[in-house]
């Protein structure tokens, strides 16, 4: 099936990156934890930021295939479970960015940890965890997964192919421990939520680690970080309204293409197909070639 797949949507493989810049900060709370307003912060703090937008809005198709790759090794690869990806491999990915932030920290928060160990860790929650599945569940289950129109698109536009398989194939499907998007965040995100914040607790040494909530705003970020506090409010963005619009613009820059591809094939399948009933019927008579 994966061969089918590289056969029909499959981009070159992506250039190497060399880092130029440390990854100082790795934001390592779940999706819909306020991961849009820190990652403005962090660029109001003057950090290069890689966001999960980034990574959906990703104009690199081959980008997008090797995080899909990389997601895929990690819930479908080697029996054994003995799962490993490098600093070079999220390299590609983030760039120079000093800090990253939401969908590759959901994917692979240990991962990113051992690759980047010096990194500080922000745990961003959300203290109501009902509202969060509330909020997880509408703008994921709701407006996403559920969307036959974004069910449709991702056959007829490669990169929105690598994006609905990085993401409601394999990703969600392995975070929320299911076979589908769906029955994962309905039915395990709360436990699964506090195992992962569990997790990174666990994991990170206490005095490389904030605990962070939106509701924080800067004080605690900027100490932690070591920066000044700056002279504005604390951004509050992304919220479900805010979701669906940036929804609403990838299915918008994408629908050309898919439009476009989706023109060739019916075209292309109505021929063949008036071509095979017209020779059913005898009106495309036998080439006979002579000697």
């Amino acid at each position: 099936m994966y061969a089918l797949q590289r056969l029909l949507y499959g981009f070159p493989e992506p250039a190497p990156h060399k880092r130029t810049k440390p990854v100082e900060v790795l934001c390592l709370g779940l999706p819909r934890t306020g991961t849009e307003s820190l990652s403005v912060a962090l660029r109001t703090m003057g950090m290069q930021t890689y966001h999960g937008w980034d990574l959906v809005f990703e104009p690199d198709g081959s980008k997008l295939q090797l995080c899909t790759e990389l997601v895929r090794r990690k819930y479908n690869g080697a029996r054994d479970g003995d799962v490993h990806i490098t600093s070079g491999e999220f390299d590609i990915l983030v760039g120079d960015s000093q800090a990253v932030v939401d969908s590759l920290c959901i994917l692979f928060a240990p991962e990113l940890f051992a690759a980047y160990p010096d990194a500080k860790v922000v745990l961003n929650v959300r203290p109501d965890v009902s509202a969060w599945y509330r909020s997880i569940n509408k703008t994921i289950v709701e407006e996403i997964d559920q969307s036959w129109i974004v069910w449709g698109m991702q056959w007829f536009s490669a990169e929105f192919h690598w994006l609905y398989t990085l993401y409601l194939r394999d990703g969600y499907p392995g975070i929320f421990h299911s076979n589908t998007t769906k029955d994962g965040i309905q039915r395990n995100a709360k436990w699964v939520y506090r195992d992962h914040c569990n997790m990174v607790r666990g994991m990170v040494p206490s005095e490389n680690l904030l605990e962070w909530s939106v509701e924080d705003g800067w004080e605690p970020l900027c100490k932690f970080l070591n920066k000044s506090v700056p002279d504005e409010p604390f951004p509050r963005t992304n919220n479900p309204g805010d979701y669906a619009e940036h929804a609403n613009k990838l299915i918008k820059k994408r629908s050309i293409q898919c439009l476009r591809n989706l023109t060739l094939t019916v075209v292309a399948l109505g021929g063949i197909t008036t071509t095979v009933v017209m020779w059913w019927q005898g009106k495309i008579p036998d080439l006979k070639f002579r000697g």
